[in-house]
């Protein structure tokens, strides 16, 4: 449990942005590094537009990092 992330700890990067920092914090909290979390949300926006929707949920419910 030591090395565990936590759901609850998942925030916004301040350092890894380019619009809200959302897959910047995503890059710190899973092993897929952020410009692949932004390629996952442009291919999703490209493949029927959830990916817009879903990072506008991020956006909105993730915390500011510290």
């Amino acid at each position: 449990m030591n090395g565990e992330k936590k759901f609850r700890d998942m925030r916004k990067s301040n350092t890894d942005k380019k619009i809200a920092g959302v897959c910047g914090g995503l890059g710190e909290y899973t092993p897929l590094v952020s410009w692949m979390w932004r390629v996952v949300f442009l291919l999703a926006l490209c493949l029927g537009g959830l990916g817009f929707f879903v990072y506008i949920v991020f956006w909105i419910c993730m915390p500011e990092a510290e």
